[in-house]
């Protein structure tokens, strides 16, 4: 495994989708099937779907909360979701 950049995570909690239905959007936020289906028919290239190949991750995982004090703009909490549900 390479090196990990920590500003990644700093990046990743302040990324916004750049377009279609969730244009804006923080990644870590989008809408967990959105994800999923991303997952399924393939991330786009680049540094887009480098960062939702992670929030996939971190979602499968149960981990957005992890992001809430990393965030520019706080989000309000919320109940904290399974990780199952990706997989249903």
């Amino acid at each position: 495994m390479g090196n990990f950049d920590s500003s990644q995570l700093l990046k990743l909690a302040n990324y916004r989708m750049p377009f279609g239905k969730y244009e804006g959007q923080l990644l870590i936020d989008l809408p967990e099937p959105y994800v999923v289906w991303f997952a399924g028919k393939g991330f786009p290239n680049g540094e887009l779907g480098n960062m939702l190949a992670t929030v996939y991750e971190i979602k499968l995982n149960g981990l957005e909360y992890l992001f809430d004090p990393l965030r520019e703009t706080p989000k309000k909490s919320q109940k904290k979701r399974s990780s199952r549900n990706l997989l249903e």
